[in-house]
């Protein structure tokens, strides 16, 4: 896989939450046991988060947060990544900061010190490979203006913001900080949506958002249509085409949808032996669909990118690739 010459010190500049994820093989009793909204995402308060964590069986630990595994992707595909997220320096941040920097991915904090922990993420993945999300943000959602490394944004092609950031105002006022920085410096702005519930929450200021700083949007169907209010895919997809230029919508067993004004690319699910974890699965698409980009590849070819790279890493358990993606891209790239 050739790389064009990188102009710009990094490919992306991811902005989100800093997790760090506890993954846990269940079954479906346990999930009925403790009363967990199957599938999705649920923030948690502190002692909620300590009782599910002491529930668990033994599981792995990885630094994550959606943003922060889109950028692992990048940097596994050998993009230039980096990342911005808050942790607190506890023992959960360390090592947050040790992992993501030894996966390869530029992370400069902030740290702080204080009575917030660092966030964490504990994910149930039960038989059927879905996974449910009960998260307990902690200081990473106060990530303030402040914080934004502005030269980190300008030396980087694209800024990738993560839509589980946006619950708090001083995180709002974030991302539009660095979507404004990242405007005046003629760099990409892509935004995933990062799921049904956060369209639900905020779907007027995403709307105007998406028609004001975003060039490039991530999302899967449900949530297209939710951003729509509407059951009709097809209406969704040309309202989504009329305000961003490019929209990637993944949609699961069928592959995914590449929305350019009026074209539409339908680039097809990578075949596999069977689904282990959909945990990141979203978040790899992305990243390979954001190296893509990045190196100058077609839409169709970036697509196809992601698809690879999210197919890897629903085949095993955890959000991070197991193997050589860039092997496994030279190999599967048609």
């Amino acid at each position: 896989m050739d790389r064009k010459k990188n102009e710009k010190k990094f490919d992306v500049v991811g902005v989100g939450n800093a997790i760090v994820d506890v993954l846990s093989p269940v079954e479906e009793s346990f999930i009925q046991e403790h009363q967990l909204v199957k599938g999705n995402m649920t923030l948690i308060d502190a002692d909620r988060a300590q009782e599910l964590y002491e529930a668990m069986p033994p599981g792995k630990r990885v630094s994550g947060g959606s943003a922060a595994n889109t950028m692992v992707g990048v940097a596994c595909l050998e993009g230039f990544a980096a990342y911005i997220g808050k942790v607190n320096d506890d023992p959960l941040g360390n090592y947050f900061s040790e992992d993501i920097r030894d996966a390869g991915v530029d992370f400069r904090g902030p740290i702080k010190v204080g009575d917030i922990p660092t966030a964490r993420c504990l994910i149930q993945v039960t038989p059927d490979a879905q996974r449910t999300m009960n998260t307990f943000l902690g200081v990473s959602s106060l990530l303030d203006k402040t914080e934004i490394d502005e030269d980190l944004i300008t030396s980087s092609g694209t800024l990738y913001c993560e839509g589980y950031l946006w619950d708090r105002d001083v995180a709002k006022e974030a991302i539009r900080f660095a979507m404004g920085v990242a405007k005046k410096s003629s760099r990409q702005v892509a935004l995933t949506l990062s799921d049904e519930f956060c369209v639900d929450r905020h779907r007027q200021e995403w709307l105007d958002l998406l028609e004001d700083r975003v060039d490039i949007v991530f999302s899967n169907e449900s949530e297209t249509k939710s951003l729509f209010e509407t059951e009709d895919f097809s209406i969704a997809v040309q309202e989504l085409s009329n305000l961003v230029d490019v929209a990637f919508v993944t949609l699961g067993p069928r592959g995914s949808l590449v929305i350019a004004g009026n074209e539409r690319i339908e680039i097809p699910a990578e075949e596999l032996d069977g689904v282990v974890d959909t945990t990141g699965a979203g978040d790899l698409y992305a990243s390979g669909v954001l190296f893509g980009l990045s190196q100058g590849f077609s839409l169709e070819k970036s697509g196809k990118i992601g698809s690879i790279a999210a197919a890897e890493v629903i085949s095993h358990l955890g959000p991070r690739p197991e193997i050589d993606l860039v092997e496994l891209v030279e190999k599967n790239l048609n």
